[in-house]
C-alpha cells in the first residue's frame, strides 16, 4: 500500500554520513523533512542539498531535522558533500553539509517510501536498479506523515514552500486554524470549521466572517 497523508512514516536502519541511525529514534520529538535524491553528482541536487545546508538555522527553530538519501554509498556521499561545500561556499557563502545523508545503494529505504522510478524503464543505474524520485516528506513528532511532495528531475525544489508548508502545519495544530492560499508567517488565517460561533468568540474575537462558511483571524493568535 502507497503511504498517504495520515501514514506513520515508515521506520528503517540505515548508514549514513552521520554514523547509523534508527530513524524514528533519531527523530525523537522532533519534526522530520526526509528529502530523497537519484544519485549523487548531480547538477539539480547539489543545489538543493547547499540550501539546505545555508536554511539549517531555519529548521533548528522549528524543531526540524532534515535527512537527506541518494541511491549511492557513504563513499561517494562523503567526496560528494566535499562538492556541495565548495559550490555553496562560491555561490552563497560558507556552507557546512551538518545533517545525514542516507546510503541508499541497494534502495531498501527508498523502496519502503516508495520513491523508485517506475515509469521510466530507462533511468537505472549500472546495476539495473532504479533510480530514486526525488521526494519530499514532511513528519510530525507523532511519527505521522503531514506532506508529500514529488519533483521532476528537470526542477529544483522550492525549500521557502516546504519551511512555509511547516509553518502553517505548526500554526494549525496549535491555534485550530487553517491557513488560507499564500499564507505567509504572521498574515491572517482561517478558523477552523471544528470551532463553534461561541468558541470562537473566546479563542478568536478579533475574527471577521466574509463568507458564511469562512472565518478569518488575525496571527499570531
Amino acid at each position: 500500500m502507497s503511504l498517504r497523508l495520515g501514514s506513520i512514516a515508515p521506520d528503517f536502519v540505515a548508514e549514513t554520513t552521520a554514523g547509523p541511525i534508527k530513524f524514528h529514534e533519531w527523530l525523537g520529538d522532533s519534526w522530520g523533512v526526509l528529502f530523497s535524491h537519484p544519485g549523487d553528482f548531480t547538477p539539480v541536487c547539489t543545489t538543493e542539498l547547499g540550501e539546505v545546508a545555508r536554511r539549517a538555522p531555519d529548521f533548528a527553530k522549528r524543531n526540524v531535522k532534515v535527512i537527506g538519501l541518494s541511491a549511492n554509498d557513504l563513499e561517494d556521499h562523503r567526496k560528494w558533500v566535499k562538492d556541495i561545500e565548495e559550490y555553496g561556499g562560491a555561490t552563497v557563502g560558507p556552507t557546512s553539509v551538518q545533517y545525514p545523508i542516507i546510503a541508499d545503494a541497494d534502495r531498501k529505504v527508498s523502496v519502503l517510501y516508495d520513491m523508485l522510478d517506475y515509469q521510466d524503464a530507462t533511468n537505472k543505474d549500472a546495476k539495473g536498479l532504479p533510480f530514486t524520485i526525488r521526494t519530499v516528506f514532511i513528519i510530525d513528532p507523532k511519527k505521522v506523515i503531514r506532506l508529500t511532495l514529488s519533483y521532476p528531475a528537470s526542477t529544483g525544489r522550492n525549500f521557502d514552500e516546504i519551511i512555509r508548508v511547516i509553518d502553517s502545519l505548526q500554526a494549525g495544530d496549535k491555534h485550530r486554524i487553517v491557513t488560507p492560499v499564500n499564507w505567509k508567517q504572521g498574515e491572517d488565517v482561517i478558523v477552523h470549521v471544528g470551532v463553534t460561533k461561541e468558541e470562537a468568540k473566546t479563542l478568536f474575537p478579533q475574527h471577521k466572517t466574509p463568507l458564511p462558511y469562512l472565518r478569518t483571524t488575525p496571527f499570531p493568535v
